[in-house]
């Protein structure tokens, strides 16, 4: 019983952290851009429409 006691508060805070870090990358714009991503995971070479 005294193992629960540490666990549960445990897995608490770290789903707290999960949250929190999955809430940040949210707002700064990781994922916005969800094909572009892709696309630059896969090849080498930027794609023709893309402006530089």
């Amino acid at each position: 019983m005294t193992a629960l006691a540490w666990l549960i508060p445990a897995a608490l805070v770290l789903g707290a952290l999960g949250l929190g870090a999955f809430l940040w990358a949210l707002r700064s714009g990781q994922f916005d851009d969800m094909e572009g991503a892709a696309y630059r995971a896969l090849e080498d070479d930027p794609p023709d429409d893309e402006i530089t």
